[in-house]
């Protein structure tokens, strides 16, 4: 499937050109413009180019660090399980992504406090362990001379 690089590019001028939204708070799930990416980083949905995202940490008032979300079920090791509402949603780990604030549209909510407590242990363990996906069987590329 081909990418239209050209619409996001127009739309990413928009959004540069927006305000900042200061009103950020960690465990909040908020609409962003997540745009076109390269290869398999994750993507806006419809025409838009908007993915939900949950804040897992704010720097200041421009700039956090966020998880992109997804409510397709996937069980695998790298997406985090949690709820809002009566829906179940998949935070994607592997996409940690630095924002600006300008990125942000529409708050949708705030995530329970365990939900994001267990989010943000597993990225902390994901981040400083070598999690490896079942398809590379747990082991390093090369072996060990």
């Amino acid at each position: 499937m081909l990418k239209d690089f050209d619409l996001w590019n127009t739309a990413k001028k928009a959004v540069d050109h927006g305000p900042e939204i200061f009103g950020v708070h960690q465990r909040e799930l908020w609409w962003i413009a997540a745009g076109v990416n390269v290869g398999v980083e994750i993507d806006g949905k419809h025409t838009t180019l908007e993915r939900p995202a949950v804040i897992l940490r704010k720097f200041n008032n421009q700039m956090t660090r966020v998880l992109p979300v997804t409510s397709r079920v996937k069980d695998s090791p790298f997406y985090q399980r949690f709820t809002f509402g009566d829906q179940t949603y998949y935070a994607a780990l592997t996409q940690l992504r630095t924002i600006s604030t300008k990125r942000f549209l529409r708050k949708i909510g705030m995530i329970p406090a365990a939900d994001f407590a267990r989010m943000q242990s597993r990225v902390a363990s994901f981040a400083l362990q070598n999690e490896r996906s079942p398809a590379q069987g747990g082991a390093p590329r090369r072996p060990k001379p």
